[in-house]
């Protein structure tokens, strides 16, 4: 028998090894080489990959529909928990009805032949029969429209802003769009050139605003509102914004505001609408307004005063010229008490541009060749409701009492319910559909968050949604002071499901400090 001595034995054992990285390493290559004449041959003919797609679509974040609501769709799929959406506002989805007579008159838009039916209220009757006659050579609402939106309809926002505004609302100067964040892209195609373009926006923010300048490739720059002060906006915040910009060679081409205020639920004052168009014709940049939860103000000690009233009425104080202050404002049927989201309608309103900036604006809208026409005529019903006397009127008027009422009741309950809870602070709900609460987090949850990748507020609200099937953003997706940690959720759910939300979150919360302290 032949024996193999140790040196022989080493060397044996070190040439297998030596073989068997070989033989992994050609492996590897091989896999690598593969993938990359993959990606080579996508790039070379065309095809999207995740190394070939628009890298502004691959970094646009859009954190109301993230990793939190991601989850609780897994969750829900899987029949592991029963899911609140209190992520998004979205108010039928979470049981909210739609008015009567909006539905009415667009169920005879969409069935014409219902226009002779004896069993529905004259008034719908003549509504749709009016609205159909709109429509260029009777081709009923399955026709495209002018680009613009169609002109009866605009009459009727111009209609409504002259009474809104106590100024005269003028047809040619608003566009109707497939809800608010249509015309928000659209005018922000129409502002941002290039990476030296900056938008200046409120912080928190409704991060549409960040993912379309992410989009066109412009820089985005954030002011801080004022959380002590009920998220109150200072002009001074947006007058260090605007000298960042400028110190980094750029160009900030507009301001946004946001009133009522999405996520934080503020409601801003007469005074500080009027310092912000104050500042905007100091500074001869444009203002962005967006105004979709102007029906949403629940404090009875605040109203909702429009950018445009404050522009027109300044300008007549001022003497300001036509062009002093250029002013695009922003409506949804989404919100209010409509809260038609899946409509889509809303418009936009331009004051203090000239016509060959409206043109172009125009070309743009034409690309899209009109809005969804049932969402046009949907803007018409939001600002156009049934008139005293008529026979839907007493209904209607019933309906969105009944909706803002509650809406109220569950404002008020949201704020005071977070408010008890330990290392929890919120500012009063005054409008919108949001609370935006402040969250204390122990030290060593926040270090653990950190080990894990995650920001704090995210696994916050994952650990929430996790324990008790409540879907809320962390805050970090809209943008918060360095250090502090919030959530947004909606006010929306129904008055009985909303006191289990907050009983089950409150019970969560007491559950975690304990446990995280």
């Amino acid at each position: 028998m032949a024996f193999i001595t140790l040196p022989k034995l080493l060397l044996s054992l070190v040439l297998l090894a030596a073989i068997k990285l070989l033989t992994e390493s050609m492996a590897f290559c091989a896999l690598v080489a593969a993938d990359t004449c993959a990606s080579k041959t996508a790039a070379a003919d065309g095809r999207l990959t995740k190394a070939t797609i628009n890298p502004r679509v691959a970094n646009a974040e859009y954190a109301v529909r993230g990793e939190v609501l991601l989850k609780a769709q897994d969750l829900e799929r899987e029949g592991k928990q029963k899911i609140v959406y209190c992520n998004i506002g979205n108010p039928q989805a979470l049981g909210q009805k739609p008015l009567s007579f909006p539905r009415r008159v667009l169920s005879v838009l969409m069935n014409p032949e219902d226009l002779s039916r004896t069993d529905l209220p004259a008034d719908v009757i003549d509504r749709a029969r009016a609205y159909l006659k709109m429509i260029p050579h009777n081709a009923g609402v399955g026709a495209y429209t002018d680009s613009q939106g169609i002109l009866g309809v605009r009459q009727e926002v111009a209609d409504y802003l002259t009474k809104r505004d106590g100024h005269v609302g003028d047809p040619s100067k608003i566009f109707l769009t497939s809800g608010a964040s249509a015309g928000v892209e659209l005018i922000a195609r129409t502002l941002l050139r290039s990476p030296e373009d900056a938008l200046i926006v409120p912080i928190p923010q409704y991060p549409l605003y960040s993912a379309a300048t992410t989009l066109l490739d412009g820089h985005f720059e954030g002011y801080e509102l004022n959380e002590a002060s009920n998220w109150d906006t200072d002009v001074s915040a947006i007058e260090a914004a605007l000298d960042r910009v400028r110190k980094l060679g750029k160009t900030p081409r507009a301001i946004v505001v946001i009133n009522p205020g999405n996520p934080v639920g503020s409601t801003l004052s007469e005074s500080t609408v009027r310092k912000v168009v104050e500042l905007c014709e100091r500074e001869k940049i444009v203002l962005l307004a967006d105004e979709v939860y102007q029906e949403n103000v629940y404090s009875p000690t605040k109203k909702f005063v429009s950018f445009r009233k404050a522009l027109l009425d300044l300008r007549k104080e001022r003497k300001w010229s036509e062009y002093a202050v250029q002013l695009v404002s922003f409506h949804s049927i989404s919100k209010g008490v409509s809260g038609e989201c899946g409509l889509r309608g809303g418009y936009f309103e331009l004051e203090g541009f000239d016509a060959e900036v409206k043109a172009q604006i125009y070309k743009l809208a034409s690309i899209s060749l009109c809005p969804n026409v049932p969402g046009q005529f949907a803007v018409g019903l939001m600002v156009n409701p049934p008139k005293q006397g008529s026979p839907s009127h007493e209904l209607d008027q019933k309906e969105r009492k009944s909706i803002f009422d509650s809406l109220t009741r569950r404002a008020q309950k949201m704020a005071g319910k977070l408010n008890q809870l330990e290392g929890v602070s919120c500012q009063p709900v005054e409008g919108a559909m949001y609370a935006f609460p402040n969250l204390t987090l122990p030290k060593r949850f926040v270090q653990e968050a950190n080990r894990l990748g995650k920001h704090p507020d995210t696994l916050y609200s994952l650990k929430l949604l996790e324990a008790t099937g409540v879907v809320v953003v962390p805050g970090n997706g809209f943008g918060q002071v360095e250090g502090t940690y919030h959530f947004r959720t909606t006010i929306l759910p129904p008055e009985n499901v909303l006191d289990e939300v907050l009983e089950k979150f409150a019970e969560f919360h007491k559950k975690f400090m304990t446990e995280w302290r």
